[in-house]
Parts: structure tokens; C-alpha cells; sequence
């Protein structure tokens, strides 16, 4: 099959290119950093109009989006805002004009009308309705990150562990998460694609591990993994905040996806296969 990756060096985009070309899928992935081309907000374009034109299946994972510390700084900014608005309406544009199945990346946040990047993942999630295409919705994916000043919480950690030694938590860490290990996530992408036709626009596609963790148990997980390796000197340490972003009690994992696919990856086996990777990078500087 031929598939177009909206974001593909992204946190998941990078994971799902790989996974699926690995299951002898014809796969071309679209991002910015490959250069001005790759920019989904310019339009006319016509790379990325032939991109999808050709595409037997598109996954709309781009967006301006990071970690928690991101958000904080950029969400409520006009650039934010105004490079969401045009991906999403070029693209959008193109997968209508080229009548395309198509999977929107949409978050356990697109219900929390305080949040910018909620409400634009929202707009995401009416347009994909009216085009009778998939919405996912994530929570917490976490893999290896590239860019650092988007990084989530878990490769923010351990980005941190390794250079800092020990920090300070921007919140007390006893809020919960359910984390998702990326390739996992990639299962379920291509799960939902595989059996497209057997679902609807408006069924409640809720990718996660269905299990939560505190902040906290992260830390400990990933200082573990520090003192595996001798360094029992890294210290996480909780902040006094307490967390205000996603601790909206409307927000419970729907199942449904479990009827088709199941994760397989405990937090702390994907902590280490991260943790692993990144020490890499850091032993080889």
C-alpha cells in the first residue's frame, strides 16, 4: 500500500515510518525539517499535493505541538495558533479534494476548551468528521525525541538525567498519566487502518495503555535506569505546582479500540528501550 505520513519526524511520525515500511508498505513521509517543501502550511504546493494524491492512505500526524513545557510557553502565542489553523485547512483541503481515507491524530485534550492546542485539535476533529475520515485520539505517547525544546515528559526526564545530573519537577508529581511506549501506538495505527470500514468517524478511537502512573512513578522508573548503569547520584526532584493541564475529570479512557488491538508495553519496559537509545547518543558525544 502506498502511504502518505503527515509528520513523519515526529515523535510517532518517526516511529510509524519505520513500522511500516518494515511491513513492506510503500511509505513517504512528509516533514518540515526535511525542508521548505515539506511545509503543509503553504499552499499552493504542489509536492504535497501529489503527495497525497497518490497516497491509497494518509495519516495526519503533523502539528505544533510538544511537552508540557512547550505548551506553556508557545500554545497561547499567534504563531501557535495561526500554524495550526493553516496545516489544517490546506490539508484538510487536499484530502477532501482528493476524496482520501485518511486517520486524524487528535489528544485526550481536544475537550478542554482552556487549552489552545485542545481547541485546535477540536477544529481537526470536526473537519475529520465532515469528511468521514478517523480520528485517534493519543495519550502520552512517548519514544525518542529529536527536538529537545518540544520534548515530553518522559525524554524530557531522561534528556535532563543525562545532562543536568538532577532537576526539579515542574509539578508536585503526584498527577496521573497513561502512558503509551511509540511502538505500540504504531500497532494500533495500523491496526485502525487495516480495519478502517469497520469503523465510524464518531467511535471513540482512544489510544493509550490503559493504565495510569503518577509523574512521580516515572521518575523513579527512569532514575532506576540511571542507577542500572552506576549513576545513583540522579535525582528528580518534585516541584511544589501543582499540575493544571490536563486534570480535567471528564477525561476517562474509552476501550473500544480493545476490541481490535491491546498494548503490549509496560512503562517500565518502555522507559528502558528509551532510556537505552538516548544513552547512545550521549555515550557517542
Amino acid at each position: 500500500m502506498n502511504i502518505a505520513i503527515l509528520g513523519s519526524a515526529g515523535q510517532i511520525g518517526a516511529y510509524l515510518e519505520e513500522y511500516l515500511k518494515e511491513k513492506g508498505h510503500d511509505v513517504i513521509g512528509v516533514d518540515i525539517v526535511e525542508g521548505p517543501q515539506n511545509d503543509l502550511r503553504v499552499t499552493p504546493n504542489t509536492y504535497i499535493e501529489s503527495i497525497i494524491k497518490n497516497a491509497d492512505f494518509v495519516f495526519f500526524l503533523a502539528f505544533d505541538v510538544g511537552g508540557s513545557r512547550y505548551l506553556k510557553k508557545y500554545q497561547h502565542t499567534f504563531d501557535f495558533v495561526n500554524n495550526n489553523t493553516r496545516m489544517m485547512a490546506n490539508t484538510f483541503r487536499l484530502l477532501k479534494q482528493f476524496n482520501k481515507r485518511f486517520i486524524f491524530a487528535s489528544s485526550q485534550m481536544s475537550n478542554m476548551s482552556y487549552s489552545p492546542y485542545g481547541v485546535m485539535k477540536r477544529v481537526g476533529e470536526l473537519h475529520t468528521t465532515a469528511l468521514k475520515g478517523l480520528i485517534v485520539k493519543f495519550w502520552n505517547v512517548y519514544g525518542i525525541e529529536k527536538d529537545h525544546e518540544k520534548a515530553h515528559v518522559i525524554t524530557d526526564f531522561i534528556r535532563r538525567g543525562f545532562e543536568e545530573g538532577q532537576f526539579e519537577m515542574l509539578t508536585d508529581g503526584t498527577e496521573e498519566r497513561q502512558f503509551l511506549y511509540a511502538e505500540d501506538c504504531c500497532e494500533a495505527l495500523e491496526t485502525v487502518m487495516e480495519n478502517y470500514t469497520d469503523f465510524k468517524p464518531e467511535d471513540p478511537l482512544h489510544i493509550t495503555s490503559f493504565r495510569s502512573e503518577t509523574i512521580k512513578q516515572v521518575a523513579s522508573i527512569i532514575t532506576g535506569c540511571f542507577a542500572v548503569d552506576g549513576n545513583y547520584d540522579i535525582e528528580i526532584k518534585p516541584g511544589l505546582a501543582k499540575d493544571s493541564v490536563q486534570m480535567d475529570k471528564r477525561n476517562e479512557a474509552d476501550n473500544y479500540i480493545l476490541n481490535w488491538w491491546v498494548p503490549k508495553t509496560t512503562i517500565d519496559i518502555g522507559i528502558r528501550k528509551v532510556y537505552n537509545e538516548m544513552k547512545k547518543e550521549y555515550h557517542n558525544d
